[in-house]
């Protein structure tokens, strides 16, 4: 069987990105928690406020640094497998990455070692400072990475002039027309994913007795943020879709399964799209609602595939089913939120088990939502890497041969895969572990100095006892390390 470069380097670069994507949407929004939190302990003083800030600190190290680590791999990628597209748009491109490393990264580099290692070592308010400059860090860098990818969905501000992008004006191309909709999207998909995180791990430590007074205060404040931010992605998520279909309207046809353009179209609620007939098959759907949510008008006209010609349509199923996971994940996160203020009453919200075991299981189900609404995203565009204007064939490295291609898709895999699993090793001991005792743990390394990034996030070894209970100990060697 021959290989074939582009479907093998569209695959490579769709792993690399689904797999960093789950890494900084949960950073953004923990960060922000964090520094809410350290704005809390630093206003009242009580020092659970502090001792939930110094736990997610450590899970925030962590997750901060395996993003990092699984994000350098995509901007080689532009250079090994999209040569040309590197080339074509330097102009652009080149400049909105160096704006993101200077800006975004240096900040929260810089103030994050502040955050990590200075508790108790630098005035509080320096501290809270840090958080706040992490937590800005992150919406900085988010801002021009999206800004730059949203380009390739609505280039504006440039003209391509013998095969390369020329900026005629920057504001119009880092404020192009999906930008704002995407970032607001995208940043409140963080919100989501960090608040249902939070609320997943205080309820299963609720389950389990745990610090108790701690973690209810955190479900508490998670319930309250998603009750309203739950609902707001919803009405975002509806602008972004307008927004889509002005610009996009062959990617909101392969949202639908929709292939011809018509009036009175229903949402389909479950489909086979057949591509290669270019129909559907066993259609379930609800009468004129799709074009009511599109047009906001029940026969309004929704486009068709079939306005272009086959070769330029994305890959239908792929998109069709991502989109329904995203936004039934959605409507679960509005269910769950609702349901938290009616079990508000009597504080029936950290008592009933039934709620506690379905929070966990809706800690997961951001990252699912990320990933499917990035299929819908990317996948959508295809066959064009900047939209109407160049596509993945043209943007191929021309060198590059099919196996190389594979051998560094495995080379990837195998790397992520254990880079993955030793995080994730890593982040269940933290949890394991809890809250922590933070000035029995100052006053026993009082003169201690982290060695490494991950030294910040100390966790002591786990001694399985008789009953079962997990005790905890720490050799007279440890100081400090992993």
């Amino acid at each position: 069987m021959e290989l074939d470069p582009l479907i093998l380097s569209r695959i490579q670069f769709a792993f690399v990105v689904s797999f960093h994507a789950i890494f900084p949407v949960f950073s953004i929004g923990l960060a922000s928690f964090i520094a809410v939190l350290e704005g809390l302990a630093f206003k009242t003083g009580n020092p659970l406020w502090e001792k939930l800030s110094a736990f997610w600190t450590k899970v925030f190290a962590v997750a901060f640094g395996m993003g990092v680590v699984s994000g350098i791999v995509m901007s080689f990628q532009f250079g090994t497998n999209w040569s040309n597209f590197s080339q074509a748009s330097a102009n652009f491109l080149g400049p909105m990455l160096s704006y993101e490393v200077i800006t975004a990264f240096f900040l929260e580099a810089a103030f994050l070692g502040v955050l990590l290692f200075g508790r108790h070592k630098v005035p509080a308010g320096v501290h809270l400072f840090a958080a706040i400059m992490v937590a800005v860090g992150t919406f900085i860098s988010s801002f021009w990475i999206l800004s730059a990818n949203s380009w390739m969905h609505t280039p504006a501000g440039v003209e391509l002039r013998e095969g390369v992008f020329h900026v005629t004006s920057w504001s119009q191309a880092i404020f192009n027309p999906s930008f704002p909709y995407r970032f607001a999207h995208m940043v409140m998909a963080s919100f989501l994913t960090g608040g249902f995180v939070v609320a997943g791990v205080s309820a299963w430590y609720l389950l389990r007795g745990r610090e108790v007074e701690a973690n209810r205060k955190a479900l508490s404040m998670c319930l309250w943020m998603l009750l309203f931010l739950a609902p707001t992605q919803a009405v975002i998520g509806d602008l972004h879709g307008l927004n889509t279909m002005e610009h996009q309207p062959v990617k909101v046809a392969a949202m639908e399964g929709n292939w011809e353009t018509s009036r009175n179209v229903p949402l389909l609620l479950f489909a086979i799209p057949d591509q290669e007939n270019q129909t559907n098959r066993f259609e379930i759907g609800i009468p004129n609602l799709a074009s009511f949510i599109l047009t906001h008008e029940w026969d309004g006209e929704v486009p068709g595939l079939n306005e272009v010609a086959v070769e330029e349509q994305p890959p239908v199923g792929v998109v069709f089913w991502s989109f329904r996971v995203m936004v039934g994940l959605g409507l679960l996160m509005i269910a769950f939120a609702l349901a938290g203020l009616l079990l508000r009453r009597n504080g029936a919200y950290y008592q009933k088990r039934w709620f506690l075991q379905g929070l966990r299981f809706m800690s997961i189900t951001p990252f699912i939502a990320v990933i499917a609404g990035w299929f819908v995203t990317e996948i959508g565009r295809s066959p064009w890497l900047v939209y109407g204007m160049m596509n993945q064939a043209e943007a191929l490295t021309p060198s590059l041969t099919g196996g190389m291609a594979l051998f560094t898709l495995i080379g990837y895999v195998v790397v992520y895969g254990l880079v993955f699993s030793a995080g994730v090793y890593y982040l269940l001991r933290v949890l394991y572990v809890g809250l922590e005792d933070e000035d029995e743990d100052e006053g026993e390394h009082e003169s201690d100095r982290p060695a490494r990034p991950l030294s910040a996030a100390h966790v002591p070894f786990e001694i399985e006892s008789g009953s079962g209970a997990v005790s905890h100990a720490r050799p007279a060697a440890d100081k400090g390390g992993l």
